[in-house]
């Protein structure tokens, strides 16, 4: 296992190295959905949340539907909408023991995102999931965020990576197919032809 030589030990080390905040990255936080926000919020069709149960084991996990499916409440509250997935529940086993919760919300060809972080809930209002309906169909559940801080991040990091420049990415050759992450770190017996067609019926057909 690899071990660090230089290890940082101390926050006046990190702000020695980084420098000066500039005032703008101090203020810029707020404490609500402004009008900004919920703009970005609503045009977003994706969103990571981290969370971490009481241990401080983390997880972080990709919601993806039309844009508008993350629901702004009020100035303090989002609803975000569980659809069909891996039926691991991560997120939510999580948040029943500790509550705190980070956001990310990236929208299409910009290169900025919009963070929040707060407390969650887990829900199951009618009221609420019924606004989520997407094809008739309704989420079971919803994870609702009680916003304590929200912020632009600067879009230095998607420009560095090109996300948005497909004439500059990389071939995706070599990389493992799902199916074979799943057969190989699962050590299941299925054919790698079977589990394939797995993915992909559930890509067409599970959505919702």
């Amino acid at each position: 296992m690899f071990e660090p030589k230089n290890i940082v030990t101390s926050a006046a080390e990190v702000k020695e190295i980084l420098g000066a905040d500039f005032p703008s990255q101090v203020s810029k936080v707020i404490d609500h959905i402004d009008d900004h926000c919920r703009t970005w919020i609503e045009r977003s069709p994706f969103v990571v949340i981290s969370s971490a149960n009481a241990s401080g084991a983390m997880d972080v996990s990709p919601k993806g539907d039309p844009p508008g499916f993350v629901k702004v409440l009020d100035e303090k509250t989002l609803a975000i909408p569980d659809r069909l997935g891996n039926h691991r529940g991560d997120t939510f086993m999580n948040v029943l023991e500790n509550p705190r919760v980070g956001l990310m919300f990236v929208v299409p060809n910009r290169t900025e995102v919009v963070r929040v972080s707060g407390s969650a809930q887990v829900i199951m209002d009618p009221d609420v999931l019924g606004a989520m309906a997407v094809n008739g169909k309704l989420p079971d559940l919803a994870l609702l965020v009680r916003v304590e801080e929200a912020m632009f991040h600067c879009g230095k990091s998607m420009v560095r990576s090109r996300m948005w420049k497909p004439d500059r990415w990389d071939s995706i050759e070599g990389l493992p197919s799902y199916a074979q992450a799943l057969k190989d770190h699962g050590d299941m017996p299925d054919r790698i032809e079977d589990l394939q067609e797995m993915v992909e019926r559930n890509e067409a057909q599970r959505l919702y």
